[in-house]
């Protein structure tokens, strides 16, 4: 008997069980433990004859599904982790169902909606027209291909490329930051240039902005070597956001790639309570902005935004006799590492046309009010201390303990995970062992807060107890 034949025929049956599964799991979230510590594992073969899908999935759901967090839910604190809205599920299952390889945009519709989405998204970032863009798997990929254009860019002032005559003949290239996220430093290893070859300026004082003067000397001091700065707009501790109107009006008199990290700070644009912290990102050359963050789409899902996409399929042509040139007639393939890749950008697609610009005004609102919430909690709090203000949707705090140690914190933070009702994550700010809320889902709601505020009472009592 030919199972694959047989689950065919009783698809429908299939897609119920399924729709049934995910229904208990959508509507269980909040029952759901927020994070999983531990679990029993079933030993499992590779069967010499299969079962069958709802075979398959009833073993799944017995021995596997239990053991899944509720990180899509409404109190999973931790990194900047959206949830996942009902249209970009509606967008994410039709991506399996439909089954296109955006490498191409010639055999089908699918290349169409891509462009018409990313024109959405610029409408929503207020990003100028003449910016192209393409999407990629998360922000680290995002920061990669935005780099990847930079380093081209610098090699062509020397004469050279990079795709083509590597490193070797160009002096070593300077990034220049302030609180570069790691996917920074990552990238840099990856494309060669160095984690070394990135230069910490000093930021405001009480800041993780950084210093625009300090940065002016550093390219003065190196005016006739052209560089890239790496500005921030949203860092990952205290959502901080460097003066892009300054740094951009240094183009003037400089010569710099402007890279913008704006992973999920970018998203402040769709508010005009909090659009003008963004003001300026026009400036950049290239733009890195997460979907399965704020936008709240499944994972994974980001976009590069940039202002030079020749230099972009100079370094990621994919030539081939079969696929034509790349050169004159780039396609998707050409402008990111992936040359096979799946409909990411439908998810987007179906969220963006269900909730419009309102929609995402009101999620970036609902959000950041909450974490304000959270974050007057704490600062009212004996038992913790604010170590920033709260400036968009992450809440930078620690226990109210002079002699706090990383070891204490990781402690604490481990117990109050373990609650199941709330997951945040450990940093350092400042040298201080610290503990970041991160608001970025959908579904929080004030009752939510309620909720993580008596886990951290519990949890802090319990520890000093």
């Amino acid at each position: 008997m030919n199972i694959m034949k047989h689950d065919q025929e009783i698809f429908d049956s299939i897609l119920n069980e399924v729709v049934q599964h995910a229904t208990n799991f959508f509507n269980g979230l909040e029952d759901r433990s927020v994070s999983i510590h531990s679990y029993d594992l079933t030993k499992n073969e590779l069967p010499e004859i299969g079962s069958g899908a709802n075979a398959a999935l009833e073993f799944f759901t017995q021995n596997y599904s239990k053991g899944l967090s509720g990180s899509v839910g409404s109190r999973y604190l931790g990194f900047v982790t959206g949830g996942a809205t009902p249209a970009s599920i509606i967008g994410d299952w039709l991506v399996s169902i439909y089954d296109q390889n955006l490498s191409t945009s010639k055999d089908s519709i699918a290349g169409y909606i891509e462009l018409e989405t990313i024109n959405m998204l610029k409408e929503l970032f207020l990003l100028s027209n003449d910016y192209s863009g393409t999407f990629v798997s998360g922000a680290t990929m995002a920061n990669f291909v935005g780099l990847a254009q930079a380093r081209e860019w610098i090699a062509h002032h020397y004469g050279k490329s990079t795709s083509i005559d590597g490193l070797y003949d160009i002096p070593q290239i300077k990034i220049v930051s302030s609180t570069p996220h790691s996917s920074i430093f990552k990238a840099t290893a990856m494309l060669g240039i160095g984690r070394k070859s990135i230069h910490q300026i000093p930021c405001r004082e009480n800041r993780e902005a950084i210093d625009i003067t300090k940065l002016q000397e550093f390219l003065e001091h190196h005016k006739n070597q052209p560089c890239i700065v790496v500005a921030n707009a949203g860092t990952v501790n205290t959502v901080d956001f460097d003066d892009l109107v300054a740094i951009g009006k240094l183009k003037t008199q400089y010569n710099f790639w402007l890279h913008v990290d704006a992973a999920f700070g970018g998203f402040a644009a769709c508010s005009p309570l909090y659009r003008e912290l963004v003001e300026g990102m026009n400036y950049a050359d290239s733009i890195t902005i997460d979907a399965h963050k704020w936008l709240n789409v499944p994972y994974d899902s980001a976009m590069q935004f940039t202002r030079h996409q020749q230099l972009q399929v100079a370094v990621f042509q994919n030539n081939a006799a079969y696929l034509g040139s790349s050169i004159e007639n780039p396609d998707f393939c050409d402008l990111t590492p992936e040359n096979s890749r799946r409909f990411r950008a439908l998810p987007a697609w179906f969220t963006l046309k269900a909730y419009g610009k309102k929609g995402y005004q009101h999620l970036i609102e609902q959000n950041v009010k909450l974490a304000k919430q959270l974050g007057q909690k704490i600062d009212d709090s004996k038992y913790f201390k604010l170590l920033s203000p709260v400036r968009l949707n992450v809440v930078c705090f620690s226990l109210n303990n002079e002699s706090i140690t990383t070891e204490m914190n990781n402690h604490f933070l481990s117990a109050l995970n373990r609650q199941g009702n709330v997951f945040m994550t450990p940093t350092i700010y400042n040298g201080v062992p610290a503990i970041r809320a991160a608001f970025s889902n959908w579904r929080t709601e004030e009752k939510d807060i309620a909720i993580i505020w008596e886990a951290l009472i519990t949890t802090v009592q319990d520890f000093q107890s």
